[in-house]
């Protein structure tokens, strides 16, 4: 690896942001707001997997998810991708993506945990449904966030219900937030969607507190990273995988490099 002080250029890097699910018009959206975070060099590449559910809304979903994440980090890493971003909350296939990777590897929620606790002592999070709480307080739990996130709240928001004009997302998004702060004493709010992604500034001129998208918090840690030089370790658990054949559905994933 190369010392920090040789910075390398950020022209022409290229940051993979994966969707992990189906949806197009939400990839779209998605990169989008990373390439607006983005340094004018970078190349952003919105991606979804090729198989999944239309939402990520759940334990299983987020099984299918993480295989989505798999095989676009396998892709990126044929086409010479710089580093990725993992645009679900729930982070899914995270540590599977980092031993596929040679260069960083983010996730959202990772992302808006440490940027919120650098903005205020406390923070809050604000999801979609109830059901996904319990897999951001675990995620909360593993990155040993538990001082800092004051509380979880869910607007019972579907997640494609983010991109419909008659859901009313962001009146229901910002009053759930304005609940949040007062219930938790918190000072900002971290979106637990990337479908919230392009509501961020309106809610954060609308609250007056930091409201942390960790889409583009992703990006500017990965842009970062690799601009510094710096990879994910291919020592220990994140080495390469060991190289075997899969079987059946898994068959395309087999890791059968050294």
């Amino acid at each position: 690896m190369r010392q920090a002080r040789d910075l390398l250029p950020v022209q022409g890097m290229k940051i993979r942001v994966i969707n992990p699910n189906t949806t197009a018009a939400m990839t779209a959206a998605i990169g989008r707001s990373a390439t607006t975070s983005a340094d004018p060099g970078a190349v952003i590449e919105a991606v979804q997997p090729t198989f999944g559910a239309p939402a990520i809304e759940g334990h299983h979903d987020d099984v299918w998810a993480a295989a989505g994440v798999a095989e676009q980090v396998l892709a990126g890493e044929a086409a010479g991708v710089d580093g990725y971003v993992i645009a679900c909350f729930g982070d899914p296939g995270l540590h599977a993506a980092r031993e596929l990777a040679r260069g960083p590897v983010i996730g959202i929620a990772e992302a808006g945990f440490h940027a919120a606790s650098m903005l205020a002592t406390g923070f809050s999070v604000v999801t979609t449904l109830e059901r996904t709480c319990v897999i951001a307080r675990h995620l909360v739990i593993q990155y040993g966030f538990e001082r800092h996130c004051r509380g979880i709240h869910a607007t019972q928001l579907e997640v494609l219900e983010l991109e419909q004009p008659g859901s009313h997302a962001f009146a229901r998004i910002a009053a759930c937030a304005r609940d949040a702060l007062a219930q938790d004493r918190s000072g900002a709010i971290v979106l637990g969607c990337a479908g919230m992604a392009g509501l961020c500034a309106r809610l954060q001129a609308e609250l007056g507190v930091p409201v942390i998208d960790g889409v583009t918090v992703a990006v500017k840690l990965v842009e970062s990273l690799v601009k510094l030089g710096l990879g994910t370790s291919k020592r220990g658990d994140y080495a390469l995988p060991l190289p075997k054949q899969y079987s059946g559905l898994a068959a395309p994933f087999s890791p059968l490099r050294g």
